[in-house]
Order: structure tokens, then sequence, then C-alpha cells
């Protein structure tokens, strides 16, 4: 069987080439740099913290996956119920649109939805920076949408990244995906960049579909972020494993201990590493100073209200079109925003 994926930086090139008769379009994959840098930057900390999105190897992003299975975690399943009722309307809402671009794309599932739905589509461009994780998605998806072309791009979203041919000079134009609240995982001034940059990355005419979280409740948030079974701190925990691996640290997971703490202040829940004692850690050849409860911050979760949330996409010259909000205890909303600029 042969389908149309096309790949940018494949982790999988002889692989890929062999069971999809498909051409990388560049060399093999390699740890990012930015990781070293960013690692040994946030230990230097006076807070040490470390960026989220190197929560996100091969293991981090399963281990996500499994996070969205729990019973405790809300947002995925109030966002595929909001999806599945607006998937239907979604093609008459906004006429033919040939391009759907998929930010921190994950494993895809929700996205389903809009495939099966919008039958305009002509292509679907995952964005994610787990090559492994994006490689595996695509394969699956080109299978069970043999009429669209699949055009992954392993890319770390947060910096511009270009899309593939085809979905860049579409007269139709773009329209991008966000979901699972990931824009939570930015303070509002970072928001405001990255959906500034989302409108130039997707072109004139765009427009972005993104959940947002508005949930402010700690009943629900702490244990959504801290789950019974362990999930999410196995998902933390899992950070210290990819820097002993990836940068020769000798970090001992046993030493630290996961924290979800919610900031009413702040609007936003944290994701914490908690040391246990006072110790000394190295990585990649530095020492790292550990006391007994000092923190690494991994984490922001922000809980933006619509009306912040609609400040920050005006900001970014996007505006609200259309909204979709959960009518239970969290308030979740999708809104489908038009780029003005």
């Amino acid at each position: 069987m042969k389908t149309d994926i096309q790949w940018t930086r494949d982790a999988h090139a002889s692989e890929l080439s062999t069971r999809y008769n498909v051409t990388p379009l560049t060399p093999a994959f390699r740890i990012d740099p930015q990781f070293e840098a960013d690692v040994l930057e946030g230990l230097d900390d006076d807070q040490k913290h470390i960026p989220s999105i190197w929560l996100y190897d091969r293991r981090g992003s399963e281990l996500f996956e499994e996070i969205t299975e729990v019973a405790e975690y809300y947002p995925t399943r109030t966002e595929t119920r909001l999806l599945a009722g607006l998937a239907p309307q979604l093609e008459s809402e906004i006429g033919g649109v040939h391009s759907l671009v998929e930010i921190g794309s994950g494993s895809s599932r929700k996205t389903r939805l809009l495939l099966a739905a919008m039958h305009s589509l002509q292509r679907y461009v995952p964005v994610d920076i787990s090559a492994d994780f994006l490689h595996d998605a695509a394969a699956g998806l080109a299978r069970d949408f043999p009429r669209l072309a699949i055009l992954p791009v392993v890319a770390d979203f947060t910096q511009p990244f270009t899309l593939p041919s085809g979905a860049t000079d579409d007269s139709a134009g773009n329209l991008g995906f966000f979901p699972g609240s990931t824009i939570g995982n930015f303070t509002p001034d970072a928001a405001v960049a990255l959906m500034t940059q989302l409108g130039r990355t997707l072109g004139p005419r765009s427009r972005l579909l993104i959940g947002v979280d508005t949930t402010q409740d700690p009943a629900l948030l702490i244990p959504a972020y801290d789950d019974a079974a362990g999930v999410t701190a196995e998902f933390n925990l899992n950070l210290l494993d990819r820097i002993n691996r990836e940068l020769d640290g000798d970090f001992n997971r046993r030493d630290f201990r996961h924290l979800a703490r919610h900031d009413p202040q702040q609007g936003r829940i944290e994701m914490h590493l908690v040391s246990q004692r006072a110790h000394e850690v190295h990585v990649h050849g530095r020492t790292f100073a550990f006391a007994a409860g000092e923190t690494i911050h991994t984490e922001n979760c922000y809980k933006y209200s619509p009306t912040q949330f609609l400040h920050m996409a005006h900001a970014a010259h996007w505006r609200c079109e259309r909204s979709w909000q959960d009518g239970g205890r969290t308030g979740f909303t999708v809104y489908l925003l038009r780029r003005d600029a």
C-alpha cells in the first residue's frame, strides 16, 4: 500500500521509507541542543525550572495519552464531547477549507472527529516535537484517511516553523487546530506571542480552532493533575529519566516527588518536582545542589476566563467567530477564531 505521507526531520527514515514507500524530506532526527541549554539554564536558576515542552519525549507522550484516560482528567473528555457536537457544523461554518494544521498533535485522536466530518479537506499537517510519537500517529491516519495527504512536521511549535508546500499557498486559508487547552501552558504574554506567531504561520484568511479551560475549582483541578493512579506523577518524573539518558545526568527519581498545586492569584495549576532531601545532582558535567523541599517547576496550566482569553486573542490579531462551551462544572470552551491581519 502506498500512502501519501511526507516528512520533515524523520526519526525513522529507513523504516518509514520501507513500510510506506515515501522519501523523508530531511536527514534523521537528532536530540535538540536546545534541550541541553534549557535544562542547564533552568537548573541554575534560583527557582529551578525546565520548560514543559521537554516533558514530551516518546515516553512522556505515551504517558500523557494515559493521563487523558484517567477518571480525574476532565479536559480531554469534555473537549472531545464538544468537538463531536461541533464537527458536523464546522465545514458549513467556514467554507471549503483544504488544510488542517494541528499544533502539538500528539496521538491526533480528537482530530479524527474533524477529519471525518470535513469533506473539503485535502491535507492534514500534524506538528509535534516528539518524532517517534508523530511517526506512529501519522502512519495510522494515512491508513484510515487515504483521501488525505498526511504531512507531518517535527517541530517545537513555540518557535517559528515552516508549513509544507501546499499548505502555504492555499487560497482557501488554513484551519489551525490547537486542542487540549495547551494554550494554558503559556503565561499571558507568551500566549499572545504564540498566537501571533501561529497567525503568521497559518497565513491570511486562516482560522484557529482552540480549546481553553476556564476551571478554577480546586476540587476538580488538583485531582486532574495529581491522579490517584499516579500517572501524572510518572509523567513528571519521566523528565528526570530523560535528562539522565540524553544529558548524562544522575538524577535518582526516588529523591523527588510530584507536586500539583493551585495558585488562585495567578489562576493556574503548577507542576513541580520536589526534592526529598539535600543532595547534589550532576548533568553534563555540571553540579547542581538541591535543598530538602526545593522544587523544579516543570509546568504551568493557566485557566483563562473567556474575558481573559478573548483579550489575548485580540492582542494577537484574532477575532472570535463562534464558541462552544461546556454547560457543566468546568466551563471548558472551544473557540473558532479568524485572523484579522
